[in-house]
């Protein structure tokens, strides 16, 4: 049912119809300058003086003061003042342009276009003097009211989560903050790939779907090939494919990949996020290390002008060099005990003497995850590099050169979370064959996150690999330590929402 806010612009639209103004035109504006550039370019008053522009934007106030009026239009670099006056807008008889058009059938929120001359008020703000005025779009919903005082306070914002995820579109209008966050998500975006390619490597694409899924420990999307009568997967990541490049004779390779994964969604989980995967031939754990200090040092400067920035409660150095800890020494330092010797019965009684709640499905690399996840990492706010784990809980990381029974990999953790998953890979496929086939026996016994076993990755790799370092970085969540963000859903522009309820305002 129409509000009748809605029920008012829609006779609107029909009046505007009406007068011969088509509510949509079809024809370009062609716009001389965004807001910003205004405000950039007639800094200087002298410059400033009665030079022609065409502006277009969205509606967002208006004074209407009988035979003038002020608006102001917002567009994505900002907002922008604009003066009209109705004989000067409308020269001859027909005055049907302000009185009818702009006045009464304009509403907050339309999108209109203006032509005029730039001038400064008596208190010295920068503006337009309009001396055409075109229409260009008709809201036919109207805007929350967001109201600021002289000191920038928000009262009366559009701030519940659930409506403003489910609403990116308003979020962003009347939100300007927001809209900062995701231009300063793509500018991060763009200093990885410029670092990426800096040193030669090459951006690549891989499949989405997949006949196997593979290349990390989760839960997968299943979906039917009809055509080929066949079941595919959504990937849960692309290492095995990016592998296979390496072993076909690339020698550094990257993806910024939309991987998917059917699991709890939360804080900091999406069941559709972005991964950053990079392979480089030649390598090991010990050279990612240094690569990834000097990419997120270079990231932060870049975005913040300096290596520190706020996140939450903590300032986070991301000045290299990061601390580096192993596995067992960060578990063992938390429990007050070593770890690295006790057997899966061993750990389940740890977990149960710190209440932590584990299920008979978990062999002993589940179970040294968990221990992990809930004794250590939360309490990891500065970069730490956390290395070289057991060999049950990396299927696809090369046995450590110096440590039996341990392979090279780290995780990078960071304010309390995962940033960063890396190995000097397993390339030896006769090992690689053997941990395949642990994982499934970890799926017998009803891990649904047990990998399977990649025939065609084996013969790929039958062909050889040479030494190769690979990491994989989640996007969102450095996004949002990038940008100070709370939630893994105010990086994303459309996160996944639960079903809308019926009475949800703007159903």
């Amino acid at each position: 049912m129409l509000s009748e806010q809605e029920i008012q612009r829609r006779q609107a639209m029909d009046h505007l119809k009406a007068l011969g103004v088509d509510p949509y035109p079809s024809a370009a504006f062609h716009r001389s300058h965004t807001t910003q550039e205004i405000q950039t370019t007639f800094k200087d008053a002298e410059v400033a003086a009665w030079t022609s522009v065409s502006l277009a934007g969205r509606l967002m106030s208006r004074r209407i003061m009988g035979k003038a009026s002020f608006a102001e239009l917002q567009d994505a670099s900002g907002r922008l003042q604009v003066y009209l006056n109705r004989d000067e807008l409308c020269p001859g008889d027909n005055k049907d342009l302000y009185n009818e058009v702009f006045k009464k059938h304009c509403d907050i929120g339309d999108w209109v276009g203006v032509r005029g001359r730039v001038f400064r008020t008596q208190v010295g703000e920068i503006s337009i003097h309009a001396e055409e005025f075109v229409f260009l779009s008709k809201a036919l919903r109207p805007l929350p009211v967001v109201k600021r005082d002289e000191e920038g306070k928000v009262y009366d914002g559009f701030t519940d989560p659930e409506l403003r995820y489910r609403m990116r579109y308003v979020d962003l209008v009347v939100n300007p903050e927001v809209r900062q966050v995701f231009v300063q998500r793509s500018r991060m975006i763009e200093v990885m790939r410029q670092f990426f390619n800096r040193q030669g490597y090459l951006e690549v694409e891989t499949p989405v779907l997949q006949p196997m899924y593979g290349g990390a420990s989760a839960r997968p999307f299943k979906t039917h090939h009809h055509t080929l009568d066949m079941p595919l997967y959504l990937r849960i990541a692309n290492e095995l494919y990016l592998k296979r490049l390496i072993v076909g004779g690339f020698e550094g390779v990257y993806e910024f990949a939309r991987d998917f994964r059917n699991e709890g969604m939360s804080r900091f989980h999406n069941p559709e996020f972005t991964m950053l995967e990079l392979y480089v031939a030649f390598q090991d754990y010990q050279w990612m290390m240094q690569q990834t200090e000097s990419l997120l040092e270079e990231i932060a400067i870049t975005l913040h002008q300096k290596s520190s920035l706020q996140v939450g409660n903590h300032t986070i150095e991301f000045k290299a060099p990061y601390r580096r800890v192993t596995l067992y020494d960060a578990i063992s330092e938390k429990v007050g005990a070593k770890v690295d010797a006790l057997d899966e019965d061993g750990l389940r009684l740890l977990a149960q003497k710190h209440s932590i709640e584990i299920d008979t499905s978990m062999g002993r690399a589940k179970l040294l995850d968990t221990l992990f996840g809930e004794l250590v990492e939360p309490h990891l706010i500065q970069p730490t590099f956390v290395t070289d784990y057991p060999v049950e809980m990396s299927p696809l990381a090369k046995a450590h050169r110096d440590k039996p029974g341990l392979v090279e990999r780290f995780e990078l953790i960071c304010n309390g979370k995962e940033l960063a998953n890396a190995f000097s890979e397993l390339n030896d496929p006769v090992d690689q064959r053997e941990r395949f086939e642990a994982q499934l026996a970890l799926g017998r016994r009803g891990d649904p996150e047990a990998m399977m076993l990649d025939e065609d990755f084996l013969r790929a790799l039958e062909f050889g690999m040479p030494p190769t370092a690979g990491i994989g970085i989640g996007i969102d969540r450095l996004a949002m330590m990038m940008t100070n963000s709370a939630s893994i859903q105010d990086v994303l522009f459309f996160p996944q929402m639960r079903p809308e309820r019926h009475d949800a305002q703007g159903s």
